[in-house]
């Protein structure tokens, strides 16, 4: 009898029986018992409670029961957390038991209970485990450090797990290899900064060797591994393709997808005259082919594989044009991927065979594919040129039809075509306009309203066919709308005595019976067009147009790049990169292909990386990569403001604007001669006419500037000199219960150019500490110690020692939640104790802060008007003098003060430790407690943090 008679039972008081059978001393009872336990579990009933008496019957020789014990430990370890302690013992004596298949199911499970209390007591077996005789338990282990780092990455970095992971890449078994290779990506994933897997020469050609002897599932991890390789240069590049070439005509279409991706990655560094690069080009297509003989689902996957691979190498493919005809019983979503596949590779030498099979496509069921079918031959005359004739005539037919959405997409693909070719085939305008009754669709409708629009002097009846639009005006879409508009002014412009009338009727109806805004927009402008200068209308709206490109819909080139890194993945299904559907903690880092040999770019590779504390002084300043993804934030936008006395690069003249940013008038700053300096502004004098006045800027920035602005930034009479930093009260960081009695508490604190971390350790204990040290987890300005925590003497019993420890922004970084958010670990004779603070933002005000006043102005307006922050402080009762010395001691600098209409507005300026500036406009109405603060940065995240030191400084 088979085991389903497990799950057909539904007795009451069933647990009550399975805690006695689960005891019984007959072997065989307790297998039945533990089944029954496992049927139970798996459909959702609820045996937690039997957990002690499923763990005795660990105890046992008998692999099967062992595996049914296991199974129940995995799925109840979490909930049950102290109980599974009990079962710690059992894995210990299963990890040295004579069969290594017990010793690889006892490492197997300990990776899979997810318990933090229990792992600590795994470190050891898995040691053992590591380096046992019989690889199929070095394999499971491999894995299995994987998923403990996945549960506590410092322990395993601690026990010293991935230099053993490192060393089994050099295993004499390949399956060992492939799961080492396997583990160590998946860790080097969770932590893209970490350089696990340092790929060189010697180790690649490891990997190469292992390659040939594993299973389907190792290949693709070895290959995945291998694409991630920058080779020195094109003779290992070729050296390593010719390796990997065997894999292509392997069964599994994930291991060539795999093989696909690593050679499509090497080929990039050979050099296209070399022999072996013909070759490889030969050696690609056969298997791609293949792929297309599996089920529909792989072949969607293929499809949009090959699809990134026709857009990069299109000679790959450019003779297999026939594997991509559709048959009769494909599914739409293949069907449509194939024809997209054939108007990529069609050519001047397959284009005959294209089109009859387009045409024949066009007659199908299917709508959507017809559809497509119809919108791919005008592809085809636009992208063909030779063709292009053939096309029309093929289009003209499927016209004859009389099909309504055949009809339809053939007048849209013949507005492409005219565009394309003007003045050769606008003979079939009549044909077209046959049809104008039975279009139905917005975009039909438009297309041919824009034909009619475009070519109106060759049709007689242009101006009754619009009209007979126009009746309806109010039910078309927008769409319509639109080029209905364009098209009668098109007409009027062509014919003025006999479509006055018609002009003036559209637009009325545009501008002010239409609540669209686009619509009226283009009414009124061609109303005052028409009304002021018909000469300027004409050139404007029967400007030539330009001629249309012949693939609309490539994907972007750096786009195309990180694809072809992700053949054989989601990314390459999706055709959109890792980080756009990825979510969660993990980063995703970008790829891209090598540079071409010969080319002045330099291989992205570690070595050759330069360390972040070298960087030259005039580089913008370093950014916060992000939690999760440390490429991908916004705080990468901070390219830093002009450098001092420099032009500001001002990339658009608009942006500018002829509006006062701040408000409170700083164009005015500039004096009473502001329209004297120069208007040459991004090389157009005419901007800012129209827009309210004029944005005015220097032409040089290092011009003087007239009317007293001198006098205003001389703040030498009312700014002293600074009176000390703010430093916030010392609170508890860890408390003693929390610490064995170690008790933390401490501040932060900016002197003399350097940040300090003001620390005060209790010992609340009964033993003395000693032996402290210090660590910081990556933060989001690099904050590390300078130098070794020391406390003079060992910590007594009731003691307290206060220490002050420098820090540096030179540390690794990664962006914190909150920003200011810092973790850190004191390790004493004791333990390690973990805690996290948050500190002030003004600690990282660095003294070289004060910004030129022309570059304050030119930055300010710079940085976009949605990145300003605006706040109240309140309960502030102090005047603009106290304000200004009491910031200026804190590296706040004012950079001006005035007054306007009775407030006193200060302009300052804060530079951060890794160079990013912040702007600030603070007003001061005299005898109210109510400050404003605005500010502005090209990091906006960070002023809610500014804000907070601002308070903190002012009310204290």
């Amino acid at each position: 009898m088979t085991d389903s008679k497990y799950f057909t039972t539904n007795k009451k008081g069933e647990i009550f029986e399975l805690k006695a059978e689960l005891n019984n001393e007959k072997k065989e009872k307790r297998k039945e018992a533990v089944k029954k336990v496992i049927a139970a579990m798996t459909v959702g009933k609820d045996v937690s409670s039997l957990f002690p008496d499923v763990v005795n019957c660990m105890q046992t020789d008998n692999l099967e029961l062992k595996k049914l014990v296991y199974l129940y430990l995995m799925n109840y370890a979490k909930s049950q957390p102290d109980m599974a302690i009990m079962a710690v013992n059992s894995f210990v004596k299963d990890c040295e038991d004579p069969n290594p298949l017990i010793r690889a199911l006892a490492v197997r499970t300990m990776g899979c209970i997810r318990v933090d209390k229990i792992t600590e007591y795994l470190c050891e077996p898995l040691r053992k485990c590591l380096k046992d005789e019989d690889p199929y338990v070095r394999k499971t282990a491999a894995v299995c450090v994987a998923k403990l780092h996945d549960i506590n990455a410092q322990l395993v970095e601690d026990q010293g797990f991935l230099d053993t992971l490192k060393d089994l890449i050099s295993d004499s078994n390949p399956m060992v290899v492939a799961n080492a290779v396997a583990a160590l990506s998946e860790i080097a994933e969770s932590h893209p900064n970490s350089n696990l897997l340092d790929l060189n020469p010697q180790s690649i050609n490891k990997l190469l060797t292992a390659l040939n002897e594993c299973t389907e599932w190792g290949q693709i991890f070895i290959l995945d591994c291998l694409a991630n390789y920058t080779p020195r240069d094109d003779r290992e590049s070729q050296s390593i393709c010719e390796r990997v070439t065997p894999r292509l005509s392997h069964a599994n279409s994930a291991v060539v997808l795999s093989a696909v991706k690593v050679l499509m990655k090497f080929m990039e560094m050979l050099p296209k005259d070399l022999d072996y690069y013909g070759t490889l080009l030969k050696k690609l297509a056969p298997p791609l082919v293949t792929l297309l003989s599996a089920e529909p689902e792989l072949q969607y996957v293929a499809l949009r594989n090959i699809n990134l691979i026709v857009q990069k190498r299109p000679e790959i493919l450019k003779h297999e044009m026939k594997v991509f005809f559709v048959k009769y019983n494909d599914p739409i979503y293949v069907k449509l991927e194939k024809l997209d596949i054939m108007i990529r590779l069609a050519s001047q030498a397959n284009i005959a065979q294209v089109l009859a099979e387009l045409k024949e496509y066009a007659t199908e069921v299917d709508v959507d594919f017809v559809r497509k079918a119809v919108r791919a031959i005008g592809r085809c005359a636009i992208k063909v040129e030779q063709s292009a004739e053939r096309c029309v005539s093929t289009l003209l037919d499927l016209i004859q039809t009389k099909v309504n959405y055949v009809v339809q997409e053939a007048i849209v693909v013949i507005k492409d075509i005219f565009r394309k070719y003007p003045n050769k085939y606008e003979s079939v305008i009549a044909t077209l306009c046959e049809n104008l009754d039975s279009l139905d669709e917005p975009e039909a409708r438009a297309a041919m309203i824009w034909i009619v629009g475009e070519y109106a002097e060759r049709i007689d009846n242009a101006d009754e066919l619009l009209e007979s639009f126009l009746e309806g005006f109010h039910d078309e879409s927008t769409q319509v709308q639109l080029q209905l508009l364009t098209a009668i002014v098109k007409l009027f412009l062509k014919k003025p005595t006999e479509t006055q009338e018609l002009v003036q009727q559209v637009l009325s109806l545009a501008t002010q019976d239409s609540d669209n805004p686009d619509l009226r927009d283009r009414g009124y402008i061609y109303w005052r067009l028409l009304s002021t200068d018909p000469v300027a209308a004409k050139e404007v709206v029967l400007a030539e147009k330009p001629l249309i490109s012949e693939e609309t819909d490539l994907i972007e080139p750096t786009l195309l790049d990180e694809l072809i890194c992700h053949i054989g993945t989601l990314a390459s299904v999706y055709h959109k990169p890792p980080n756009a559907f990825v979510e969660g903690s993990r980063g995703v880092q970008h790829k891209r292909l090598p540079p071409r040999t010969g080319s002045n770019e330099s291989p992205e590779s570690p070595e050759l990386a330069q360390p972040a504390a070298a960087q030259p002084v005039d580089q913008p300043p370093s950014v916060i990569p992000s939690q999760g993804d440390l490429l991908g934030d916004l705080l990468n936008l901070d390219l830093g403001p002009p450098t001092s006395g420099g032009t500001p690069a001002i990339t658009s003249a608009m942006q500018m604007g002829a509006m006062d940013l701040l408000g409170g008038g700083l164009d005015s700053l500039m004096g009473d001669d502001t329209e004297a300096l120069g208007g040459d502004l991004g090389g157009s004098p005419a901007i800012g006419a129209g827009f309210g006045g004029p944005a005015v800027m220097p032409s040089s920035l290092n011009a003087p500037v007239g009317g007293g602005l001198g006098d205003l930034f001389d703040l030498g009479s009312g700014v002293g000199m600074p009176t000390g930093s703010y430093v916030v009260p010392k609170t508890v960081w860890l408390p003693a219960m929390k610490a064995k009695g170690l008790e933390i508490s401490g501040t932060f604190a900016r002197r003399m150019g350097t940040i300090q971390m003001d620390v005060t350790f209790t010992n609340k204990a009964m033993q003395i500490m000693t032996d402290f040290a210090i660590q910081f987890n990556r933060n989001s300005f690099g904050l590390s110690p300078a130098a070794p925590l020391q406390l003079a003497t060992p910590l007594s019993p009731n003691q307290t020692i206060e220490v002050s420890l420098p820090l540096s922004t030179v540390g690794p970084v990664m962006k914190m939640d909150p920003l200011n958010n810092l973790q850190v670990a004191v390790k004493n004779n004791i333990d390690v104790f973990y805690f996290s603070s948050l500190y002030p933002i003004n600690i990282l005000f660095v003294e070289d802060g004060k910004m030129e006043r022309q570059v304050f102005l030119a930055t300010w307006k710079d940085i976009p008007s949605d990145n300003e922050a605006q706040f109240q402080i309140k309960d502030c009762h102090l005047n603009s003098d106290a304000v200004s010395n009491k910031l200026q001691s804190n590296n706040i600098f004012t950079i001006a003060k005035r007054n306007v209409e009775g407030q006193d507005m200060l302009y300052q300026s804060m530079k951060l430790t890794n160079g990013i500036w912040i702007l600030a406009e603070l007003r001061i109405q005299p005898g109210s407690p109510n400050f404003t603060l605005s500010l502005k940065c090209r990091a906006p995240e960070i002023s809610q943090f500014v804000l907070q030191s601002y308070e903190a400084m002012l009310k204290n």
